[in-house]
């Protein structure tokens, strides 16, 4: 194969779907790099869907060098996923920028291209901490540029050698890294884009996948602000920065940087990019309200993702197989209020069809749908007004932006579980007026006492005394109320605290990790001790939380 001297648009092309590709192929290996005592590890999976929206932009777009650089850098823009994906997409829109100037670009443009890449991602990140991907770009940028004038080969060549030397030392500069034994995951993908590249000019293979090392366990008093890392938690405890935010968000840019100035009040890992009236922003938070509020007040937020940092990716895992495998989608008939609603396990699934439901959303605590996802079953649904149960309250913002999209009137019963969805749908009349509807549905739902037992993937402490990794815990809708070796003690130690004699009815719903003989226990436990209360018991298949309970 003859050595390109220069890129044209054609060749852009086919580096970044090299890329998007190589990323699918190394994703598991750079997901597996992740350090933090949480079960995610998706900088891979982020990073990949992150490109698979890119690539799907270049799809409609024009040939020539402009429209391929603008859909690539909107396209990234559009789709970017987690904190690695937003810096991502910020190096590749400043990447096509500099290059959208021309028809082509050969070394010394190229070099310039990764220069304006990596200061945009450091501009981009509130608190840019070396160690991470933002090291690595700039040192291939420094790289790239060292090279001067020489052919674009030898440019790249020098800014890949550059990246890797970088990588190599990411653990000598963040000691998290040093711990786990393990280099900077955003780093490695970064440099399978430099990768492509080459394989573009010469023809070169892209690099085997290489089996990573399992990340040593690392406590949370090791964790450090950083700008690489998906799940970075700025130092604090783990609970304190449970919930990863990201939107769209369409504001003036003079508004941005008092924004930001909010957004690090309450947060950190905070990557905001883009321009021109339209943002992608990226914190982690344990305020989700005042992080969604903070956007409202300069404009509008979109595609509002709210993601659970500690359940990510057993739900990835059981959305990816549900939606690989779907059910049949019944035969709807018309009604004056139709039910969207969210769902996890098939059999949670199946009891809300049988109470009702028209649609219903795969998805749950860390897969949050989308706001497009939930205007597609309104839309889809039989009825010109329409109730949506979210049944999680991650997703009650992102349903509430549903009735600004369609003709239809949308109402959002703010449903926080799925047994209160479940009480709610009780007093469902798809034959009664949508108002009518969510006020005795959202009433029902109130009157249901939730918890749920779910696994601890690490150490701590709460009012109910120390958990150690594995512990089955119990909780309620304001607390952790019992810490046991078996899903079975938790679940009636839970239950000791939520009934108190003044209760009817207790659904159980059992999920992923349930046994029968737990849940003979438990049923023996409420005979023993309230005799009165009559057992429900459903069979749910929801991940994470054997034991969901809603009392009536």
């Amino acid at each position: 194969m003859t050595t390109l001297e220069r890129l044209d648009a054609s060749d852009l092309r086919h580096v970044v779907i090299g890329f998007r590709d190589a990323l699918r192929v190394h994703q598991e290996v750079i997901n597996r790099l992740n350090v933090y005592p949480v079960p995610d590890g998706d900088t891979g999976t982020n990073m990949a869907l992150t490109l698979e929206s890119v690539v799907a932009e270049l799809e409609g777009a024009a040939t020539d060098m402009a429209a391929t650089c603008k859909a690539i850098g909107y396209g990234a823009l559009m789709g970017a996923r987690g904190n690695s994906g937003v810096i991502m997409s910020q190096i590749l829109r400043g990447f096509t920028a500099t290059l959208a100037a021309g028809d082509t670009a050969g070394g010394p443009e190229v070099a310039e291209a990764l220069s304006t890449a990596a200061k945009g991602a450091y501009e981009a990140v509130g608190n840019p901490v070396e160690g991470t991907i933002l090291t690595v770009v700039r040192r291939a940028a420094e790289g790239a540029v060292a090279a001067g004038d020489a052919p674009l080969v030898d440019v790249l060549e020098s800014a890949l050698a550059a990246g890797r030397e970088a990588l190599a030392q990411t653990p000598d500069l963040l000691p998290v890294l040093a711990a786990a034994g393990v280099v900077d995951a955003g780093g490695t993908g970064l440099l399978l884009l430099l990768d492509a590249a080459l394989t573009r000019i010469d023809g070169r293979p892209m690099p085997e996948v290489q089996e990573a090392p399992e990340p040593a366990v690392v406590g949370a008093e090791s964790l450090v602000p950083h700008g690489g890392a998906d799940h970075d938690h700025g130092g604090s405890s783990l609970a304190d920065l449970r919930y990863e935010v990201m939107y769209l968000l369409e504001a003036p840019d003079e508004t941005i940087p008092a924004f930001k100035e909010v957004w690090a009040g309450i947060g950190d890992s905070i990557v905001v990019v883009g321009g021109e009236g339209l943002f992608n922003c990226h914190i982690h938070t344990d305020d989700i309200g005042a992080a969604i509020e903070a956007a409202i007040e300069i404009g509008r937020p979109m595609k509002i993702r709210v993601t659970d940092l500690l359940d990510e990716v057993e739900e990835e895992r059981w959305v990816r197989e549900a939606a690989a495998d779907p059910e049949p989608e019944p035969e709807l008939e018309p009604v004056t209020t139709a039910v969207v609603a969210v769902a996890t396990g098939d059999g949670v699934k199946r009891i809300f069809r049988s109470l009702g439901v028209q649609n219903v959303i795969t998805g749950g605590q860390s897969m949050n749908p989308s706001t497009a996802q939930l205007l597609e079953a309104v839309e889809a649904a039989p009825a010109d007004e329409v109730v949506i149960l979210p049944n999680n309250k991650n997703i009650i913002a992102v349903a509430e932006q549903v009735d600004a999209t369609t003709s239809k009137t949308v109402r959002v019963v703010p449903t926080k579980g799925i047994p209160e969805g479940f009480a709610a749908l009780l007093a469902y009349d798809p034959e009664a007026g949508g108002e009518q509807n969510a006020a005795g549905m959202s009433d029902a739902a109130q009157n249901v006492l939730a918890g749920e037992v779910t696994q601890a993937v690490r150490e701590s402490t709460c009012d109910a005394g120390p958990i150690a990794e594995g512990d089955f815990i119990g909780i309620d809708r304001s607390s952790i109320r019992s810490v046991a070796s078996s899903a079975a003690d938790a679940a009636t130690g839970l239950l000791g605290h939520m009934l108190d004699g003044s209760q009817e009815i207790v659904t159980v719903i059992e999920g992923e990790g349930a046994t029968p003989a737990d849940t003979r226990r438990i049923t023996e436990w409420v005979a023993e001790h309230h005799g009165d209360v009559e057992v429900e018991i459903h069979h749910g298949g929801q991940p994470l939380y054997p034991y969901l309970f809603g009392i009536e």
